[in-house]
């Protein structure tokens, strides 16, 4: 999907980096949007759907965290939930939603030629505790 070879039919993929932003910032896949909090899901993505200029083409998103295990699944769940609530079954704004595998933890060893700075913070890192301290509340 990154290098474009499904672009005949994709015409919109959005990396939803569901990460808090220190480890956002230590490195991302590359275009990623930083969408840490159900608030800034709903404005990023539901607010104003994002649709396809070329009605044959899909837009699809890919939700991530550190090891797609609970932030990211979480997310998706979540706009799956709310896409359903303002459409009429079965329509939907966002038809296709993926978890990447893994995470940014196996993500970037393989792939660190798509990621930006090229480096991985995990959230456990020590010089953020604080930061993680602040986020874990503001998210519940």
């Amino acid at each position: 999907v990154l290098t474009g070879q499904f672009s005949s039919l994709i015409e919109s993929c959005v990396i939803v980096d569901c990460r808090y932003p220190y480890e956002y910032e230590g490195g991302h896949i590359k275009g990623a949007v930083n969408l840490p909090l159900e608030r800034d899901v709903e404005e990023f993505l539901l607010r104003k759907p994002i649709v396809p200029f070329d009605a044959s083409k899909r837009v699809i998103l890919i939700f991530h965290c550190e090891f797609s295990s609970e932030r990211g699944p979480r997310m998706c769940r979540f706009v799956r939930e709310k896409d359903r609530a303002c459409n009429q079954y079965p329509q939907l704004h966002y038809p296709e939603l993926y978890v990447l595998k893994g995470g940014y933890r196996e993500f970037f060893p393989q792939y660190q030629s798509h990621c930006e700075p090229q480096d991985y913070r995990p959230m456990h890192h020590e010089d953020f505790k604080e930061d993680l301290k602040r986020f874990r509340t503001k998210s519940r």
